[in-house]
């Protein structure tokens, strides 16, 4: 007997209606924590090579600015100008405060990486797991937006948007050990400015009920985005035969096949129609969607994500 231990993901409440889906599993968190800091330097590495391709081709620099209407006040952080002081605040709290305006928050870029245990799956050796893709992409998008002037921000960090290239490690950080309460569930925006712009970059293998939502939600408020669905080869072919348990990661039990190889039709046919769903809800509600394998150039990727960073402010600064 072939055993294979990869997981599945409920996209359905039938019970009936299973989509399969690979995912690693790990043994433990101090595993995977052990397994995360060892490719720091790699991802840090990655992240800067396909960032210095896109700015290769490239052109324009995105300028950032201060806008009139007043939005709060904030502590001072590290990557903060002196000239972004708010003096008067500053004396009567005794402490350093920023003055943010409207517009330039509106202007921040805010990107959230589902951290959920699908993402760890990699069905090759030579492939990234899906996680460690996505953080790549996600720095080395922070990185080509801090170049250009604009801000950046982590949804549901708690982080305010910085724009200075000391503050990647800390970018990096919080990428690597997010805060648990939104590793794993997309943050409903509610904090954030009207006319912002939101990256999401997941596998999406949750009910589009839950994403259709949270979505609608960020987009009533005037919040414009991009989604990047990303997938391992193996759950776009289901490459499986023979005899084969699939063990959930996420507390869904088992499955067993005599024939693996059976059911590659109808899984095929239901992740199609999953992928279809995420990329319909995005149109519907005015966001942008594309689809990325972990077999495939990083940087075409980095570009679909840089392009629509640049299209909602204006700039537009294709290769």
């Amino acid at each position: 007997m072939t055993m294979l231990l990869i997981g599945f993901a409920r996209v359905w409440d039938d019970p009936q209606n299973i989509l399969i889906m690979p995912v690693n599993l790990s043994n433990s968190i101090q595993k995977e924590s052990g397994r995360l800091s060892s490719s720091l330097p790699a991802i840090q590495i990655a992240a800067d090579r396909i960032a210095a391709t896109i700015l290769q081709g490239t052109h324009g620099r995105r300028q950032a600015g201060l806008g009139d209407t007043f939005w709060e006040f904030r502590p001072y952080q590290q990557g903060d100008t002196v000239s972004r002081v708010d003096w008067k605040q500053t004396a009567k709290r005794s402490v350093p405060y920023i003055r943010e305006n409207e517009w330039e928050l509106a202007q921040s870029t805010w990107i959230w990486v589902d951290q959920s245990q699908s993402m760890n799956f990699k069905s090759r050796p030579e492939l990234p797991d899906k996680l460690i893709r996505a953080i790549v992409l996600a720095l080395a998008l922070c990185s080509l937006l801090i170049k250009g002037g604009e801000r950046v921000a982590l949804l549901g960090s708690g982080m305010p948007p910085v724009s200075k290239r000391s503050t990647l490690n800390e970018i990096l950080e919080i990428l690597m050990y997010p805060p648990q309460s939104n590793a794993e569930s997309l943050p409903n925006g509610e904090n954030l400015p009207k006319n912002a712009h939101v990256i999401v970059i997941s596998d999406f293998l949750f009910p589009t009920e839950k994403l259709e939502k949270i979505i609608r939600s960020m987009a009533s408020k005037g919040i414009k985005g991009h989604m990047l669905q990303i997938y391992d080869p193996a759950e776009d072919n289901f490459p499986f035969s023979g005899r084969i348990r699939f063990d959930g990661l996420e507390n869904e039990g088992s499955l067993t096949f005599g024939r693996a190889e059976n059911i590659q039709a109808e899984f095929t046919r239901l992740i199609s129609n999953h992928r279809n769903s995420v990329t319909t809800i995005a149109q519907s509600l005015g966001w942008t969607c594309t689809n990325h394998g972990t077999d495939q150039r990083p940087e075409t990727a980095l570009l679909a994500l840089y392009n629509s960073a640049s299209d909602q402010s204006g700039n537009h600064s294709y290769a």
